[in-house]
């Protein structure tokens, strides 16, 4: 029986409806039994004799594929592929599919309740009257503050509706703007310094590349306001964690929230100390309705390739793969 390796640590022995629908085309399940991400011999070991799997954070690089003979397609549990070597995978002749449009509105969700709780103290407040204080203070406001969002895709989109109910200024830099969603939503398109020193907020939701690595660093946390506050729900690998961890503690900046660091879990990291920061773990696309959204999609990619089809075309990241030679 064709075998497929769903690698989510938390789907373990899973009952998922989508689940059942592997099952009933024939497809055998293996499961992650470690409690965590698997490591790449770990990895390797857990992919013999499978056709598919439904792909978690764990790194997909050459030896993996190299030692993966029968794999033909990765399908990736959510948005984004930069734990995959996509070369490697078009190499050995395996799909990468993706979960394209199932969490953009989680995203943007918990991105904006971020914004919300910095700028309105909410943590503060807690920690001071929990601990037997009682002292209101003066706080910001989202209500026509200056919002900049660099990235202007799916969550990015998503944060923009959220940012004209609170009638914010909204600026937004893209690699490819996308110049009539902009020109209808009244937003103003700059270069990215001119987020850094205008914004409110700031918000990231902007793909992980070599171009973005480290773009918040002490340079760019230099240019924003010293009442301005960073929002990361995109890539850890984006922040110089350091640079950051310096601004907040000397009121640089006023604060940040952060769903995703460099390593993860961040157990070192000087950032978790930061007083004036809020965390989330890597949880922002997991609200109950964009999982089962990625579930379904996930399930209909490895579903096509297993039937001898592809998923659909919107939804592959290396469409170049089908002029390769094909797995038996």
């Amino acid at each position: 029986m064709p075998k497929v390796l769903i690698s989510p640590y938390r789907l373990n022995n899973s009952a998922h409806p989508e689940l059942l629908r592997l099952k009933a085309a024939g497809l055998d399940l293996v499961f992650n039994p470690n409690g965590r991400n698997f490591t790449s011999d770990e990895l390797a070991k857990a992919l013999d004799g499978c056709i598919g799997t439904m792909a978690g954070a764990e790194k997909y690089i050459e030896p993996v594929f190299e030692a993966a003979k029968d794999l033909k397609v990765i399908a990736r549990l959510g948005v984004g592929w930069d734990a995959v070597d996509v070369d490697a995978a078009t190499s050995h002749g395996v799909v990468l599919a993706m979960a394209f449009g199932s969490n953009h509105e989680s995203v943007a969700d918990l991105a904006f309740s971020m914004m919300g709780a910095l700028m309105t103290r909410l943590f503060t407040y807690q920690t001071q009257i929990t601990g037997g204080g009682w002292q209101a203070q003066t706080h910001d406001s989202l209500w026509k503050s200056t919002i900049g969002i660099i990235g202007l895709g799916r969550i990015g989109k998503a944060v923009v509706r959220r940012a004209k109910a609170f009638e914010m200024r909204i600026l937004v830099d893209d690699i490819k703007p996308d110049h009539d969603f902009i020109k209808t939503n009244g937003l103003e398109l700059v270069d990215k310094d001119t987020i850094f020193r205008e914004s409110d907020i700031v918000s990231l939701h902007c793909s992980a590349s070599a171009e973005t690595a480290d773009l918040i660093d002490a340079r760019t946390l230099g240019l924003m306001k010293p009442t301005a506050f960073l929002i990361n729900a995109a890539r850890g690998s984006m922040v110089d964690e350091q640079a950051l961890t310096d601004a907040l503690d000397s009121g640089r900046i006023a604060g940040a929230g952060l769903d995703v660091f460099k390593k993860e879990p961040p157990v070192g990291s000087p950032l978790i100390r930061a007083k004036n920061a809020i965390f989330t773990p890597h949880a922002a696309g997991g609200n109950k309705r964009a999982f089962d959204a990625a579930m379904t999609i996930s399930v209909d990619n490895i579903l096509a390739v297993a039937g001898g089809g592809r998923p659909r075309e919107d939804l592959v990241v290396n469409p170049e793969v089908w002029q390769r030679p094909r797995r038996p």
